[in-house]
This record gives C-alpha cells, structure tokens and sequence, in this order.
C-alpha cells in the first residue's frame, strides 16, 4: 500500500536526507539518457520514412505496417519484460534489452524488403518492451515515494526531448551519411549505454560503491516498504493481474493516452510535410514542437504528483495531473483539425500531447503503487495495453484516410478516448495493492 504523507517532521528527523547532490540523482541521470536514446531510435524510421519507402518500394499502407510491427512487438512483450525485471533486477534487465534492441537498430540497415523490414521492426519493439518496465524497478529500489512523480516526469521529458531532437536532425544525419549507416551510428550509442550501466549500476541502494550511509538510510525509510530489502517477488498470477479493476482502469486510459501520444512518432512527420507542401527540413522543426510540449507536460504533472502528495492528498496526486491531462489532449485535437496553416495545427496538437504526457507519471507511479515489488510486471501489463492503442494508431491513420479520404476522422475518435480515459481515472484507486486482489 502507498504510504500516507506525514505533514510532521518526525521520520525526516530521524532520517535526514544527505546534503550533498544524491546519489539517486545519477540514477535519474543514468535513466533519463535512457529514455532520450529509446525514443532516438523509436522515430529515426520515421524521419527516414522518404529514402526508406523510395529504396524498399513500400506504399504508405506497408509502411503503416511497419510502424505497427514495432508497437506489436513493443506492446506483447511489456508483461514478459516487466517479470524479467521483478525477477532479475533492472541492472541485468536493462542492460540487456538496451544491447538487444540496439542490434536490431543497426539490423534495419540491413533490411531488403517489406517482409524484412517488418521482421526486424518487430524484434526492435520487442527489446525496446523491457526499458520502461525496467526503469519502473530501479525507481522502486531507489526512489522514495515523495520524489517519485518528478522523476517519472523527468523520464519521459527525456523520452520526448529525444524524438523532438530526432525530428530535425535525424534528416540532416541521413542526408550526411545515408540512412542506413544513421542507423549503425545509433547501435552503438546503445551498446556503449548498456555496457555502462551494467559496470556502474546496482539494483539495491546498499550495495551501490560510493553511497553514503546517510542517503542509503534515507532511501530506505522513505520508499514503498520502508526498511524492506528488494527481494525479487513472486510474479503475480495472470488471474491475479486480470482480476485486479485498477489495473483494467489504467490500462484502459493508457491505451487512450498511446493513441494520441504514438501519432507523433508515427505519422506526425509524413502529415504535415504532405498536407502543407513542407520541405524536409521545415517538416522536422515543426514535428518537433508538439513533442516539447509533452516533455513540459511531463515535468509539470511530475511536479503536480509530488506536490498534492507532500500536501497530503495521495489521491489527487493521482487523479488531478491526469483528468487534466485528458481534458488537455481532447481539446487539442478537436481543434487540430481543419487548420488553415501548419501553425495553426501544430499549436494545438502541442496542447493535445501536452496533455497526454500529463498523464504519463501519475500513470505509471500508480502502477508502482500498486505494484510494489511486481512494480515491472504491473507497469508492463499496463504498457501493453497502452502500446496495442500505438500499435492501431500506426494503422488507423494510412487506413482511415484510404476510407474517408480526410484525416479528422483519426482525430475525432482520439478525442473521444481522451474522454473515456477520464471516466476511468475517476474510479482509480492508488492505494489499493494489486496484491489484496484474490485471483
């Protein structure tokens, strides 16, 4: 169960956090460059979309496939990849899945034709499935539950600051060196992460070289199990995680959430270089505003959670960042559509992934509440969910534009599920363990 805030000065008393910068900041380091790599590589398809589609002889619908082959991958193998971490650690976990997806970043180059392309795509989204996860376990280990918001916030800040980075200079990249040797470049910024971590990184604060006595007593009076070692857990039941209604809730709102969010590192790009005759470059500058919109939802609904927690509303710090987020994200891409000019459009396609990366952190540090020691396991299952909604975005698109010949049918019923969403968050509960569910 997640702790209640205390408003006394009692337990920091008998625990005072050190005064020099925590170590547990470069954990949040080490994870923030993670998720700027993760989403580095997720979208450089679609900025090499044009060389890519020109060389394999690909229509919009099999690159549409392509796309989805990733979210495919990426969504079945967030609950295997979530155990995995329960199990194993987030030292070992990541490390591993970061040097298994970063072979198969450089293995696109290789590609020959659709089927190829679609195969390697799928195994790149299957390693990417443990990185989230992973990170979710390292800040169970090391992160107190008042911090936890912020950090979650400041993850995926740096997931989207990295596709909003690879929006304009991926091009460049590709049309530097080609797009196939910007995919090698890629693999091994990733085997250089992976081998970095694994050296440096251990997944119990006590064991971690240069961590002050201090801190490490801080650390552990103030995470979910105050003073309990992180021995792996026993994986939850399938019963268990089917019979748990919170989790059905959030996966029902993260799937609402994917849906809007994955357009950006889809077909973002592609819609507005097509839709407003933009050059190759002017497309990138624009694909990449709306998503440093989402990395200031992130840090703002991060900064929400922590702050209605030390003010001791645990619920709120849960429900208020993301009911907002939702309501954000359903206006935006309401008015998106039928823009006159691209600024129009991308202004309010910034406000719709502003608000669906508001719901990101109290998204996932629900699951860690729930989740406790299974926190991979239940952070994966509710991934999945939400990357099967990626996974129909990169179809829905191509396919509901064949049909109806216009794009505002794809917005519309974002904006619909950005309403169900907050219906679901309005029935979560955080601080029911997904563990007391009899399976």
């Amino acid at each position: 169960m997640i702790p209640l805030p205390t408003r006394g000065r009692a337990l920091e008393a008998r625990v005072a956090p050190p005064t020099m910068i925590p170590r547990r900041a470069l954990v949040v380091t080490a994870t923030f460059l993670l998720a700027f790599l993760l989403y580095v590589d997720r979208v450089c398809i679609s900025t090499a979309k044009v060389p890519i589609v020109a060389e394999l002889g690909l229509s919009d619908a099999q690159f549409g496939w392509i796309l989805s082959s990733f979210a495919f991958g990426y969504a079945l193998l967030q609950a295997p990849a979530g155990m995995l971490a329960d199990r194993y650690g987030a030292r070992v976990t990541l490390a591993a899945v970061v040097g298994f997806w970063s072979l198969f970043t450089g293995a696109t180059a290789l590609a020959w034709n659709f089927i190829s392309m679609m195969v390697v795509r799928f195994l790149f989204g299957a390693g990417e499935a443990g990185a989230f996860p992973g990170m979710a376990r390292a800040v169970f280990s090391w992160i107190p539950v008042r911090e936890r918001g912020l950090v979650k916030g400041i993850n995926f800040s740096a997931s989207r600051l990295g596709a909003a980075v690879t929006m304009p200079a991926l091009p460049w990249l590709i049309s530097t060196i080609g797009w196939k040797a910007s995919f090698a470049v890629l693999m091994v910024v990733g085997f250089v992460w992976a081998a970095a971590w694994w050296l440096w990184f251990r997944d119990e604060p006590g064991d971690q070289p240069g961590l002050t006595a201090a801190e490490r007593d801080y650390i552990l009076a103030h995470r979910q199990e105050p003073g309990a070692a992180t021995a792996p857990a026993a994986a939850l039941s399938f019963s268990t995680l089917l019979g748990s209604g919170n989790l059905w809730l959030l996966m029902t709102q993260y799937f609402a959430s994917n849906f809007t969010f994955f357009f950006c590192l889809s077909w973002l790009f592609p819609y507005v270089q097509k839709t407003y005759q933009l050059t190759y470059t002017q497309a990138g500058v624009y694909a990449m505003i709306p998503l440093l919109g989402g990395a200031a939802g992130n840090i703002l609904a991060g900064w929400m959670v922590d702050a209605f927690f030390r003010a001791g509303r645990p619920l709120a710090s849960r429900r208020v960042p993301a009911i907002a987020g939702f309501a954000l994200a359903a206006i935006g891409l309401m008015l998106s559509v039928d823009q006159a000019t691209v600024g129009g459009a991308v202004l309010w396609l910034t406000l719709a992934i502003f608000g669906a990366d508001m719901t990101l952190s109290p998204s996932w540090s629900t699951c860690i509440d729930i989740g406790g020691r299974n926190a991979g396991q239940v952070s994966g299952t509710m991934n999945m969910a939400g990357n099967l909604g990626s996974a129909l975005v990169a179809l829905a698109f191509p396919y509901l534009l064949l049909w109806t010949g216009k794009p505002q049918t794809f917005f519309h019923v974002g904006a619909a599920l950005s309403l169900v969403a907050i219906v679901c968050w309005m029935f979560v509960q955080p601080r029911r363990p997904i563990a007391s569910v009899k399976s």
